[in-house]
């Protein structure tokens, strides 16, 4: 007699597919052998995997690459042909067609606003903000997470991970929201910098062999709002820790987070928002 199948069971095969797409960007989507990885039928597996993520497999290796290719652009001096090409791109024209209608601008229009704003982070000095920042009491949150090894670009790359646990759940839509803390000090670009990837839940969900129960705790924090694509977040982080000194405000004993207000697999990567949020220190 056949075991009936799960949730956790559901969620360990799709984690098996989301690690595969995320090491094998740069190959051809094979939705039979992405069905054999899974122990899923062909004829149904694709079905599975929409129903679960929320996306297509080809929605997910298109989004993964344009994101890849957003943050080569920010933060590489790779030409844009090189980039494209990366991206999976036969032609500058496609590429710059596709990145064009995820991110509302091309892709050396892109280049020139991380230039822009790099500059300005620059030659501000004590200038006020370019986005507004509050200092406002936080809920505590309880998230199920995954610990993330590895520079920060990469964060999404444990975030699939995540995603391939939740969605067979229930656990990616009524109001839950992604979150991500950072561990230490590093600039993120290193391959010893940790993370802690989570989604926020109820007070009944419990860890298991997948992820943990991680408690962010409330208080003050400074709150700048992003909006953009996450790869412009550095240039938002100068403005929050260049307004810090001036704020009168010291940082709290504890990770500096960020909160996703919105889907990325459904909004515009010029429309997200993201909350970057500082602990403070307790006025006494």
């Amino acid at each position: 007699m056949l075991k009936a199948l799960t949730s956790d069971d559901y969620s360990r095969r799709l984690q098996r597919v989301v690690a595969h797409l995320t090491s094998h960007l740069d190959e051809t989507i094979d939705l039979a052998a992405l069905a054999e990885i899974a122990c899923f039928s062909p004829y149904h597996f694709h079905r599975i995997y929409r129903a679960c993520m929320g996306e297509t497999v080809r929605q997910t290796v298109a989004r993964l690459r344009l994101a890849r290719a957003a943050n080569d652009l920010a933060r590489s001096s790779q030409t844009v042909t090189e980039v494209a090409r990366r991206a999976g791109y036969g032609s500058l024209a496609a590429f710059n067609h596709a990145f064009s209608d995820a991110y509302g601008q091309s892709p050396t229009a892109f280049r020139r606003t991380r230039d822009h704003l790099h500059n300005e982070a620059h030659l501000s000095g004590e200038g006020p903000s370019l986005m507004p920042i509050t200092i406002r009491e936080r809920e505590p949150m309880r998230l199920a997470a995954i610990e993330h090894r590895g520079a920060h670009a990469d964060v999404g790359r444990t975030f699939q991970k995540l995603m391939a646990w939740a969605g067979p759940r229930g656990l990616l839509g009524g109001g839950a929201t992604g979150v991500t803390l950072y561990l230490g000090d590093q600039d993120g670009a290193s391959d010893d910098a940790r993370a802690i990837v989570g989604v926020t839940v109820d007070e009944d969900c419990a860890g298991d062999d997948v992820v943990s129960i991680y408690d962010v705790p409330g208080g003050r924090h400074a709150i700048l709002t992003h909006r953009g694509p996450y790869a412009q977040l550095p240039q938002s982080y100068n403005e929050l820790f260049a307004w810090l000194p001036t704020s009168g405000e010291a940082p709290g004993d504890a990770p500096l987070f960020e909160v996703y207000l919105n889907d990325p697999r459904s909004t515009p990567p010029e429309d997200l928002l993201t909350e970057i949020c500082l602990p403070l220190q307790p006025r006494t």
